[in-house]
């Protein structure tokens, strides 16, 4: 990432909002939080604690995957939300579209995850040393002139780069995914075509379900 190239600011996508939290739609190339450096700075978190000061990040998404982010309005609140995270108890559906149809309507991908540590960033799959990571994946539409499909993602585990390591490993790369897909799914799209747009979760001062929902942009 040596030339951040973030999009314009042209305000916060706010989906939700109340005492506790607020729930943004992040857009594609803007870092969930800081990078290293200066040129770095811009980011969701920032751009969240300029308009809504002392809140905090509690989960992140690649810079380059869109959607849903909650972020808690203070430390009492982060503490809860990140214990749900931690304990599972958040439920995530991602739209994707990857090359090519795979061959079940639905199913699973249960491959264990680590850094490639001579590549860092990427992550492989890893029997010996990988953390287990579970993905479960639902078939929505096939574009026979493009070569393909929508589909719907739920990680169930929450490891780095989960869902497009796992589609790569299940030999249906998500398009525009310059780090895990071959150069003609690569070219298929201007960006990754992974968007986190359903979140839901009990809230962590009232208890009450909450869904929250972002279309995709592709």
């Amino acid at each position: 990432m040596s030339h951040y190239q973030p999009p314009a600011d042209t305000g916060l996508d706010l989906v939700h909002l109340d005492d506790h939290l607020l729930v943004l739609a992040k857009p594609a190339g803007l870092l969930a939080v800081p990078g290293r450096g200066e040129d770095k700075a811009d980011s969701l978190a920032t751009r969240a604690a300029a308009r809504y000061p002392g809140v905090l990040i509690v989960h992140r998404l690649d810079m380059d995957t869109s959607g849903l982010m909650v972020l808690a309005r203070n430390p009492d609140i982060h503490r809860s939300l990140s214990k749900l995270f931690h304990d599972r108890i958040v439920d995530k559906r991602y739209v994707a579209v990857v090359e090519g149809k795979p061959k079940h309507s639905m199913g699973e991908v249960d491959q264990p995850l680590n850094v490639d540590w001579p590549n860092r960033p990427l992550h492989i799959v890893d029997h010996e040393n990988g953390k287990r990571a579970l993905t479960r994946y639902w078939l929505q539409d096939y574009d026979a002139a493009l070569d393909a499909t929508r589909v719907l993602l739920e990680p169930v585990t929450g490891r780095t780069h989960q869902l497009r390591v796992h589609m790569q490993w299940l030999g249906h790369p998500i398009l525009g995914d310059t780090l895990y897909a071959q150069p003609a799914a690569q070219a298929k799209s201007g960006r990754l075509l992974l968007h986190a747009a359903v979140l839901e979760l009990p809230h962590p001062v009232t208890g009450e379900a909450m869904r929250w929902e972002s279309p995709a942009p592709f």
